[in-house]
């Protein structure tokens, strides 16, 4: 977190920016089960603020707790004073975290939802092609993933036949 990224922080008490600071610090440090209470405690009594539901919602998956961390992407995502750097992290934290525990259907959906707000964003586009693979739809996945590849400029000499074949997959010669 930084200062001034969100709209939310500046309605804040100094105390209670003060504690999410020190809880982001805590996660980055590797005291994640500190930084959880901390922030957990803090997501209560400020239910409406984005950036603590964010922060308190990546605390949560870097442990483990996927499930938890869904209620507070949420929140995050619904309220307003994310930075954008932020809103793309919550949008791809959810989504990854919906496809890790199954629900492969609403992923694609938060994904889409992403993409609309960041086209093109190569993260986006990497989680959606991994939740397109867990809905049997491997080919639309490979197809993604081809085509990111040669955005990006890692397909190299073989650039036109690779972006050639991500929309021609099965196509043979006879």
């Amino acid at each position: 977190m930084r200062e001034g990224d969100s709209a939310s922080v500046a309605r804040l008490s100094d105390d209670s920016r003060e504690e999410l600071a020190r809880g982001v610090r805590l996660r980055e440090r590797g005291s994640r089960e500190e930084a959880r209470d901390l922030l957990v405690d803090l997501a209560a009594r400020h239910p409406d603020d984005a950036e603590i539901a964010y922060q308190t919602a990546w605390v949560h998956d870097a442990l483990g707790l996927e499930a938890e961390a869904v209620a507070y992407y949420e929140r995050a995502l619904a309220g307003a004073g994310l930075s954008a750097e932020d809103r793309l992290g919550a949008f791809t934290g959810l989504g990854s975290t919906l496809r890790v525990l199954g629900r492969y259907g609403e992923a694609l959906a938060l994904f889409e939802r992403g993409l609309e707000e960041f086209p093109g964003d190569p993260g986006l586009r990497t989680f959606a092609a991994m939740a397109l693979y867990n809905e049997g739809r491997s080919r639309e996945a490979v197809s993604g993933l081809l085509k990111l590849l040669v955005e990006s400029g890692g397909a190299g000499r073989y650039r036109p036949a690779v972006e050639y074949y991500a929309d021609h997959l099965d196509e043979t010669v006879p």
